[in-house]
């Protein structure tokens, strides 16, 4: 009897242990998150040290006007956009992964997307205007209606009696191939100038941010997290089957829609704005799922933070492979998240589906 007390408190130990290393690893990607924010603000056509980042980042006054202009006015808002749509994407796929128990499940692969690309299409290359009142923002508010009512479409299809979650994952994948061929069309019928258009906008950029636009996309991301948190315990419970989760006093259903509409609406606005930018919803959750686990008051963060961190090193690298030059961002996140997640899907010892 005199081992069980011991026993208690060698757990509790090692519960203490595993929260500290975890909380250690998040800290770590704050750090590194800030140096690659600063590198991010550092290169460009006009590029300066990390000294003078530093300098105007927490002393403005000490660095001349030019410097000042370009990296708070030009940079800033392109650098933390990138942090933003990030670190949204990949919440945004971190979630659907868990309410659907699908590694693949992403904004990406679901055909949210694909919609979004083809509301900007349509905009882009015809004019059409999907919100009338809303005459300025025509391209990102076509993304967003686009986005909204693909995940409504694939929601109301899922609600069908005997479709499964596997059936849910393989209509998003149709969404994309759907999708996919309207794009087409529109590049078909439409003129050069809007062809050019089309595919830029196509390959993600975060080029165009604003300072009002970074606003828009991190107060919904200050909305949304809150309320995905407080459903912490339950998706943690979602990962061990809806069974067992129904035991534990969750509805899965319920819990499946909410998050379903919450993680749409994060990546329609990450995506209205920057473009289609690919992989981050799909790596990021399984680089937090390596380093901190399932539990949901580390992996959310984690995610975010994984999703915020790739995105901005890819932000470095379209500067740094042809200098001068800034390539759009979707094809760099593209270039590095193939061959990264296909070594996460080969590395068996990593995978926890």
């Amino acid at each position: 009897m005199s081992s069980v007390p011991g026993n208690m408190a060698e757990g509790r130990g090692f519960y203490r242990a595993l929260v500290f290393r975890r909380q250690a690893i998040l800290v770590g990607i704050v750090a590194a998150l800030f140096l690659s924010t600063c590198a991010d603000l550092a290169l460009g056509p006009a590029r300066y040290s990390l000294g003078e980042v530093f300098a105007a980042l927490f002393t403005p006054d000490a660095v001349d006007v030019q410097a000042r202009v370009i990296l708070w006015e030009i940079r800033m808002p392109v650098a933390l956009m990138a942090l933003t749509v990030g670190a949204s994407l990949a919440v945004a796929g971190a979630q659907m992964q868990t309410i659907l128990s699908n590694p693949l499940a992403s904004p990406f692969t679901l055909g949210i997307s694909a919609g979004a690309s083809f509301g900007a299409a349509l905009a882009l290359a015809f004019g059409v205007v999907l919100v009338p009142a809303a005459v300025d923002y025509v391209i990102p508010i076509n993304a967003f209606v686009m986005a909204m009512l693909t995940s409504f479409l694939i929601h109301t299809l899922s609600m069908r009696r005997g479709v499964t979650i596997e059936t849910i994952v393989l209509l998003g994948i149709a969404m994309v191939f759907v999708f996919n061929s309207l794009m087409a069309l529109i590049q078909f019928f439409a003129d050069q100038q809007a062809v050019s258009a089309v595919v830029f906008w196509t390959m993600g950029s975060l080029t165009k941010a604003t300072w009002t636009k970074l606003w828009i996309s991190t107060g919904v991301l200050a909305l949304v997290l809150p309320l995905l948190a407080r459903h912490g315990w339950a998706l943690t419970a979602m990962r061990l089957g809806d069974a067992k989760a129904e035991s534990m006093g969750v509805n899965p259903k319920a819990l499946r829609l909410e998050v379903l509409v919450l993680v749409s609406v994060l990546a329609a606005i990450a995506v209205c704005f920057v473009g289609t930018i690919g992989f981050i919803g799909l790596v990021g959750p399984h680089v937090a799922r390596i380093l901190v686990g399932e539990d949901q008051r580390f992996f959310l963060p984690g995610a975010a933070l994984c999703g915020a961190l790739l995105l901005s090193v890819g932000s470095v690298l379209s500067k740094m492979i042809l200098p001068g030059t800034i390539i759009p961002i979707g094809i760099v996140t593209s270039l590095v998240g193939i061959p990264f997640f296909l070594y996460l899907i080969l590395n068996k010892k990593s995978s926890t589906w």
